[in-house]
């Protein structure tokens, strides 16, 4: 009997820059990426790819597994005049519902994102005055039951400020004893009406326990890039380099030329990832300007079907896809890149996904039936063969042997 040197072998696999490769893995990591002509000995099985293109797990960076309602009964969508109005709208919501967050939506969303590639994603959890460390529980248990098939970053997220709602502080603190990875934040002006007073709570938070931060600032103008500034010095102060996303930067789409260029040299030096929905309106930041000048940037799906928003696309696909087509990208290196929004950098900048296929990373893969990555995009393919942590998960054609 022949002895086996690996659980799962991909043969005649297309990596993204041509190469025609096999893919062996073992112990949910791969263990080679050996020349698709080289001889081999038996794997425990193997399928061949026959030439199919094949990119590390994808990565959503920005989701509210707490917030959706997919697959659940439809609740049309209640205009806000406010932020504010909007919060108060869903707590009201909640408050009335009282559904255990699998059955809202949780689960459904995890599958659907599965089904479209994603193997890894950043989650936001509300804690505040509401649901305090409800939501968070749930969610720390419904990670655990995906943990084969998911790698998820728990946010505690202060939905309803931290200076305004003064027991928030406390439940933050508790969250990150519980097990969330990082600690949130939201418009620091334009909830709390105290810049200086959030950050101080957040960023205090983050030395006390060693955990990094993901704040979200929908503030625009003047005042918004004002807060981009502060967060830039204080990830310089405290050494967080890496450690440090700024969801949605809308302000950044305000800047000019001369003022987007000092700040996006700030936030390459500081260290300071921007998280990016691709929003409509005249709200995204320039997404190619800020990969020319060097920012970190990366891709989330945020809002899906809940109350905030009940139109949205799941797959990271389909969002590479809304990039290329809101900034006019038309040749093939700038649609490829793309791709690197929801792979490479978002585990350069945030530990998310394995980001690379190289020995030693996660074996979290994405097949698709192309024969490059604009083809993928442009086509907004669904993966024909999903491996997550070593372990098919979703086989469309069936072709292991």
């Amino acid at each position: 009997m022949t002895d086996c040197l690996c659980d799962l072998r991909l043969a005649h696999a297309r990596l993204a820059d041509g190469r025609r490769v096999a893919i062996e893995i073992a112990a949910g990591c791969i263990a080679a990426v050996k020349s698709a002509d080289v001889s081999m000995p038996a794997a425990a099985a193997e399928i061949d790819l026959s030439g199919a293109l094949v990119l590390p797990g994808l990565t959503d960076g920005h989701v509210h597994l707490d917030k959706t309602m997919l697959g659940s009964k439809w609740r049309p969508h209640r205009s806000a005049p406010s932020i504010r109005a909007r919060i108060e709208d869903e707590k009201n919501y909640r408050r009335a519902a009282q559904i255990p967050l699998d059955e809202q939506g949780a689960r459904a969303l995890l599958e659907a994102a599965l089904r479209h590639g994603t193997t890894s994603l950043r989650t936001h959890v509300d804690i505040d005055d509401v649901t305090r460390l409800d939501h968070l529980a749930q969610l720390l248990d419904l990670r655990a039951r995906w943990a084969d098939r998911m790698q998820i970053q728990i946010v505690a997220f202060p939905q309803s400020g931290v200076m305004a709602c003064p027991p928030v502080a406390e439940y933050l603190d508790e969250a990150l004893r519980m097990g969330a990875d990082l600690i949130g934040g939201l418009d620091p002006v334009g909830i709390d009406g105290d810049r200086d007073g959030q950050l101080d709570v957040v960023f205090s938070l983050a030395e006390r326990h060693g955990r990094a931060i993901d704040i979200h600032l929908h503030d625009g103008g003047p005042a918004g890039l004002d807060e981009i500034d502060a967060i830039v010095d204080r990830t310089r102060a405290g050494g967080l380099s890496g450690r440090v996303t700024i969801s949605h930067a809308f302000a950044l789409a305000d800047a000019d030329d001369r003022r987007l260029g000092t700040i996006a040299e700030a936030l390459r030096e500081a260290g300071v990832a921007i998280l990016s929905s691709i929003p409509g309106g005249d709200r995204c930041p320039p997404i190619p300007r800020l990969r020319e000048l060097g920012v970190a940037v990366f891709f989330g799906s945020d809002n899906v079907r809940d109350c905030w928003n009940p139109a949205s696309v799941i797959g990271m696909v389909d969002r590479a896809m809304l990039a290329t087509y809101r900034f006019g990208l038309r040749r093939d290196d700038e649609i490829a890149s793309m791709i690197d929004h929801v792979t490479e950098v978002p585990s350069r900048a945030a530990g998310l996904g394995p980001g690379t296929i190289t020995p030693g990373a996660r074996a979290d893969l994405v097949i698709f039936d192309a024969q490059h990555v604009p083809q993928i995009v442009v086509e907004r393919q669904m993966p024909a063969l999903i491996v997550a942590g070593g372990a098919i998960v979703v086989d469309r054609a069936a072709r292991q042997r």
